[in-house]
């Protein structure tokens, strides 16, 4: 620890502080906080209280559009030669797909109670530029039977013989689709709608684009032309590039039918919306603004978060710094609490790389980069781009990461200042819990000493939920 920040900590008077928990894997973290600390929460999601009955009535009743039976029966075929594609989330979405609140067993049961044949259904991951899926990654979101009784295929994002055009975007991307879902004479969308830093919400549109399509659809989806929109935002859908993007392709395919969840922290569901894409979509955001959205009526000095149980590496933890921006006010402090458990707590090779860029050029000279004729579009881009947004509200000096996992000398090619400057050496010492929990403390603790000696008493937050949580600044629709 810094002789100056040493110093700093002894001043420090915390007589009356109270603490709150912060989640961590092997915690919580016990923070004290000043005692005005404001505590933003999200309200309590009302759970389903029989999920399987829910899932049955969301198919027999759909919103916004035909049933599954009239649909098949308008398709002009008889049912049992109709080719069915279901497209699916991969692992790294904690869709409920198997068991006795799975979403995918009623469908396929209701498929079959129409007519459809098991051979004429075909279950597509929707990979967009994630790895294939494993045998057991498949079994462990779909369950043994799905798997060994259904195919069960992997959509691959370059691999041009399972690619067909299907025309261009009113933005002039020509999209080249998976033909076996294009093929499908139905085609049904499934998965998760949450709150999405970038495209408002997943779910619906986002199973087809990014899930379903060619590698240059999905740049262009994340290109810095849509994600330097100020609208390109948590829980925003009017003039999102993003959202707009994805939906005009997954209209021009033609999905017939969309089935979502929604869920609370705990991966509960609080809702089943199935039906119509676009209204399914409405419906599912509807529910998660009731319990997600927090309503701000201040910025804040000082903005305590943590990574959750999604941030199990610098890459994913990006969601909790995003959602903390409209806390924070400008050159403001954010403090993260970083779960990064993974066995890489940083990310992939290209990602590391380019947070490298980002921290040698900072924010808008990465962007101006990644905009230049000459750059060759490069897996992973985008998300050091949304820790740019970050760096540009509170600088360099205003993040303070704090992980154990990440190793110390890794740590300067990474955005922000590492939680280890806030260590004692007896703390280097301790196991990954004190060790964070010891960066944490340290941080608050000298940060708000350091508004004090300016004649500043800060104003702290703690963002409870972390990224699951969506801090909104009043006027917000």
């Amino acid at each position: 620890m810094r002789a100056d920040l040493l110093e700093t900590l002894k001043k420090v008077k915390t007589k009356g502080w109270k603490k709150v928990k912060v989640e961590f894997t092997g915690g919580p973290l016990v923070i004290s906080v000043p005692p005005d600390c404001v505590e933003l929460t999200m309200r309590k999601a009302e759970l389903l209280k029989n999920p399987a009955k829910e899932i049955q009535k969301a198919l027999d009743q759909p919103c916004g559009g035909p049933t599954l039976e009239e649909i098949i029966r308008g398709k002009g075929k008889d049912a049992g030669q109709l080719k069915v594609a279901i497209t699916i989330s991969d692992i790294t979405r904690p869709v409920p797909y198997q068991g006795r609140s799975g979403i995918l067993p009623p469908v396929l049961k209701k498929l079959h109670s129409l007519g459809i044949q098991r051979e004429k259904i075909l279950i597509i991951v929707g990979t967009g530029t994630h790895r294939a899926s494993t045998l057991q990654e498949k079994v462990e979101m779909l369950g043994k039977e799905v798997v060994s009784s259904y195919s069960v295929v992997d959509h691959d994002c370059e691999n041009e013989s399972i690619l067909v055009s299907v025309g261009k975007t009113p933005t002039g991307t020509h999209v080249y689709l998976n033909r076996w879902f294009h093929e499908a004479d139905l085609k049904i969308a499934t998965g998760l709608t949450e709150s999405h830093f970038m495209a408002g919400a997943s779910g619906g549109r986002k199973a087809v684009c990014p899930g379903l399509v060619d590698l240059r659809t999905i740049q262009k989806f994340h290109s810095p032309e849509f994600l330097e929109s100020p609208c390109a935002a948590n829980l925003v859908f009017e003039g999102n590039p993003c959202h707009e993007e994805a939906l005009a392709v997954a209209k021009s395919v033609g999905v017939d039918f969309t089935i979502t969840v929604t869920l609370d922290k705990d991966m509960r569901i609080t809702g089943v919306f199935a039906g119509d894409l676009e209204k399914v979509l409405e419906r599912a955001v509807e529910k998660i603004k009731t319990y997600v959205a927090i309503p701000l009526e201040e910025e804040f000095d000082i903005v305590l978060t943590h990574g959750g149980y999604v941030g199990r590496n610098h890459y994913q933890t990006a969601k909790a710094a995003v959602g903390a921006i409209p806390a924070v006010k400008e050159k403001g402090i954010i403090i993260i609490a970083a779960d990064n458990r993974d066995p890489e707590p940083i990310g992939g090779p290209e990602y590391k790389t380019l947070t490298h860029l980002l921290k040698l050029q900072g924010p808008d000279r990465y962007v101006e980069i990644l905009k230049s004729p000459s750059w060759k579009f490069t897996k992973d881009q985008w998300e050091p781009e949304v820790w740019g947004k970050v760096l540009r509200k509170v600088g360099e000096e205003g993040l303070i990461y704090c992980a154990a996992d990440i190793p110390e000398g890794l740590f300067s090619t990474l955005p922000g200042v590492s939680g280890t400057d806030f260590l004692s050496p007896a703390g280097k010492e301790k196991g990954r819990v004190k060790k964070v929990e010891e960066m944490v403390q340290n941080a608050v603790l000298y940060f708000y000493q350091a508004h004090q000696e300016k004649s500043i008493t800060p104003r702290v937050t703690f963002i409870r939920e972390g990224p699951y949580a969506v801090p909104l600044q009043a006027g917000f629709p």
